[in-house]
């Protein structure tokens, strides 16, 4: 038995033979984001996690020592495989519109793979916390900061229309909701059932069209 299963819905002390385990680390963390997503940080209370998760009220402070901590470990986990495509971009041998239009398309590929967190990344953007701190520390910050120098080049040129680094931004992530807010979007004519494959679409439709706004200058 790995130290993982070990962990059961029983509070510290002996766990009883009939007590089953917890979940697997990724099912706590993926139950985590669904939480998150649905009822947003500050309603999302340890005892809510653990009813959702089927373990013992203090499962949360005893395995992650906070429900801060548990929300930085579903974070972290949601974003890992994405940080990592993207420092791989950021590296890559790129002229600087190539760069840009790589770092865009990638951004919304990556809201296909994990659309709950679209929906709790805007939740957190719109409050101050520590927990925009650690995302704009960590996430935002890191991801930005090498592609500025190409962002005022381009805009040097006449390659880009010369905005602040926030006016791009926000023009670059508001298109996320096409891809997470489907209820409008189903009103909107948005065809059903929605899949793997039309979100992938939808994703480069919009990747071509803000891409195309941005880098398609005379």
């Amino acid at each position: 038995m790995t130290a993982e299963e070990s962990v059961t819905t029983r509070g510290p002390g002996r766990p009883s033979a009939a007590t089953p385990p917890a979940p697997a680390e990724a099912e706590v963390l993926r139950l985590g984001m669904e939480a998150f997503a649905e009822l947003g940080y500050d309603r999302t209370s340890a005892r809510e996690l653990a009813r959702r998760l089927g373990v013992s009220h203090n499962f949360i402070n005893d395995r992650y020592g906070s429900k801060a901590n548990f929300w930085r470990a579903v974070v972290d986990s949601a974003l890992a495989d994405d940080q990592r495509e993207r420092r791989q971009l950021l590296d890559a041998d790129l002229d600087d519109a190539e760069l840009v239009r790589a770092v865009i398309t990638h951004f919304y590929q990556a809201a296909v793979e994990a659309p709950l967190l679209g929906r709790v990344l805007a939740d957190e953007f719109a409050h101050e916390s520590e927990r925009l701190d650690y995302l704009y520390d960590n996430y935002v910050n890191p991801t930005l900061a090498p592609l500025v120098p190409a962002v005022e080049r381009l805009m040097a040129e006449g390659r880009m229309p010369s905005v602040p680094v926030d006016v791009l931004f926000f023009a670059v992530i508001s298109p996320v909701a096409a891809l997470v807010q489907l209820p409008l979007a189903h009103r909107l004519g948005r065809a059903r059932p929605v899949t793997r494959a039309s979100q992938e679409r939808t994703a480069d439709q919009l990747a071509d069209l803000i891409t195309g706004g941005l880098l398609d200058r005379a």
